[in-house]
């Protein structure tokens, strides 16, 4: 065992030593919060003068962290934020965790990655322990990450630093599984690595589950998200099936829910979004591609959920038919526009396709979700309705996209001409009404 891996793991034994963070997002935020409460001294890197501001100010931008945590800790001086990487210097426990979208192409876009990378490089010194947390397809860390921080420097991964990924598992506006207790996946380059990121991340989280490799938790992260893209497809696809056969899908799932083995219930939906789901699968799905291999179950089920914003609107545009309206000048309310109940996160939502769809076929559209009060995405922009209940009055139909749980579905119900329910969140008031069309 180098001197350099003995000093680090009694600093992170000891919780001395200096931890940062770079990218202050949903997941760099709350990770940072952990190895604050943990007892590290933690700084925060991201180029986003907001986040930074609002991180030394003590004011929470993140709805799973508190502003009285987030100013406790920075009150005490556990944490603190900063624009400048040279701050990497210092710190002896670095994790990454930027973006990673897809270009516009459906190619993975890893400039955030490079970035941070190159970034890390100018400051990599003997002793440090780096943690990419970023989804991103196998072989990233290793291929993309390594290179990049030894292309320029004599120190040798496992012996002078320490290189390892660990898939970030979070689900915003959860309150039974959190950063703190998520058991947490991490596969280092070598067995070292492996050791030394997973004792520094058992000071902070509960539970911790060393892999035999990066590609081993990169491609753990992928088949979690790939599992639940193909199922939530293969429901999807049920329910496009069930409407032709006029069957209650709803009703079919909860049947088939009573299986006390082999089923796991998914339900149907507007599309997907939230950035793991829709995106990361795909990450698989390309780096496939460059083997000469198709990845049919990914590809078919992308295609099935990325046109359910338009199989929504088909089935507004027949729900307004059979009362003799058409869809071009008629005013239709979108109720909710996160991607999931109960939390302020617009990232990739099918609300934004549905009422983009919606506004090309000339149809009057308003929305109205308590957690978002303006959207601005591409060529338009919307504020979210005022007073809701005059709002679904004055529409030919409301649009439930996203079922929010303080919505008053009753009064909603009572108000409306007409609802397209693309979640079942009526099913309970709303049997046999012949107002409420279901997905």
């Amino acid at each position: 065992m180098t001197s350099e891996r003995k000093a680090l793991e009694r600093k992170l034994e000891e919780r001395t030593a200096l931890v940062a963070v770079l990218g202050l997002g949903y997941v760099g935020l709350p990770l940072a919060v952990v190895f604050a409460n943990a007892g590290f001294s933690v700084i925060g890197i991201d180029p986003d003068t907001r986040k930074v501001d609002a991180v030394n100010a003590g004011d929470s931008y993140i709805g799973d962290i508190e502003t009285e945590t987030l100013a406790r800790l920075v009150k005490d001086g556990k944490l603190k934020a900063s624009t400048d990487f040279a701050d990497l210097a210092k710190a002896d426990a670095v994790s990454i965790c930027v973006p990673t979208p897809l270009r516009k192409t459906g190619d993975p876009d890893l400039s955030f990655i490079l970035s941070a990378a190159e970034e890390l490089a100018n400051h990599l010194h003997a002793g440090q322990v780096i943690v990419l947390e970023s989804t991103t397809y196998p072989g990233t860390t290793r291929e993309l990450v390594l290179n990049a921080l030894t292309e320029s420097s004599d120190l040798k991964v496992g012996d002078d630093f320490f290189l390892a990924f660990s898939p970030e598992r979070v689900d915003p506006g959860r309150e039974d599984w959190t950063t703190e207790n998520m058991p947490k996946v991490i596969g280092g380059i070598t067995a070292a690595c492996t050791e030394v990121s997973a004792l520094w991340y058992q000071q902070a989280l509960e539970t911790v589950v060393p892999v035999s490799s990066t590609e081993v938790a990169e491609m753990a992260k992928l088949l979690e998200n790939t599992f639940r893209m193909v199922n939530i497809g293969l429901v999807n696809e049920m329910a496009v099936m069930c409407a032709r056969l006029g069957i209650d899908v709803w009703e079919v799932i909860d049947a088939a829910a009573t299986k006390p083995f082999g089923f796991m219930k998914f339900t149907p939906g507007p599309g997907l979004g939230g950035h793991c789901i829709p995106i990361d699968p795909l990450y698989l799905s390309w780096k496939l591609k460059s083997l000469n291999y198709t990845a049919r179950f990914i590809e078919l089920a992308s295609e099935i959920n990325t046109n359910m914003p338009r199989y929504v609107v088909d089935r507004v545009q027949e729900a307004l038919n059979d009362h003799g309206k058409a869809l071009n000048g008629s005013k239709l309310l979108v109720l909710g526009a996160a991607y999931k109940p109960d939390i302020d996160d617009l990232r990739e939502s099918p609300a934004l396709d549905v009422i983009g769809l919606l506004r090309e076929k000339k149809a009057n559209v308003s929305y109205h979700d308590p957690y978002i009060p303006r959207i601005e995405h591409e060529d338009w922009s919307l504020e979210s309705v005022t007073d809701l209940l005059e709002a679904a009055r004055q529409s030919d139909m409301v649009v439930m996209i996203t079922n929010h749980s303080d919505y008053d579905y009753a009064a909603l119900l009572k108000n409306s001409k007409g609802i397209l329910d693309t979640r079942n969140a009526f099913a309970d008031i709303a049997k046999g009404d012949p107002k409420v069309v279901k997905l």
